[in-house]
């Protein structure tokens, strides 16, 4: 089985001067956990719904600029929470293998990209849903009483 038959081709995506606001509405009203960041036609990094937690939890001041004004929720820009250079993945790869970088890395998902080009996302639950269909293919052997 390919990547490409498991991810998801519709992808929503940010760029890097999207506030954070966006990612914030994007992971609540589209339940989605990651975005992977765009920049001119180019993946540049990803957000997971645990770095905007990072940066929105209880604990955690926003930062504060040199000239002393703060940037809240709604001005913090997406360059300055997501991760730079994500590990990618083509899509005529074995979705064993995308599973196998999620695990080791542990990481939730993957960006699908083609000669340059984000032409989808691979996520755990992608990888679930197979697993989940391949076992019900599977007739059980029952009792061998």
């Amino acid at each position: 089985m390919k990547v490409k038959e498991l991810m998801t081709q519709v992808v929503h995506s940010v760029t890097p001067e999207d506030k954070v606001d966006r990612v914030f509405f994007l992971f609540n009203f589209e339940n989605i956990r990651h975005l992977p960041v765009v920049e001119k036609g180019k993946l540049v990094g990803i957000l997971s719904d645990r770095d905007l937690k990072k940066v929105l939890g209880p604990a955690k001041k926003f930062l504060e600029k040199p000239d002393g004004t703060t940037l809240t929720i709604s001005t913090r820009k997406v360059r300055t929470i997501m991760r730079r250079n994500p590990i990618t993945i083509e899509p005529e790869q074995r979705a064993a293998d995308a599973a196998a970088i999620m695990a080791k890395r542990k990481i939730g998902a993957l960006p699908v990209v083609h000669k340059d080009k984000l032409v989808g996302i691979i996520t755990a639950t992608d990888i679930l849903r197979a697993f989940v269909k391949l076992c019900n293919m599977v007739e059980p052997f029952g009792n061998t009483r």
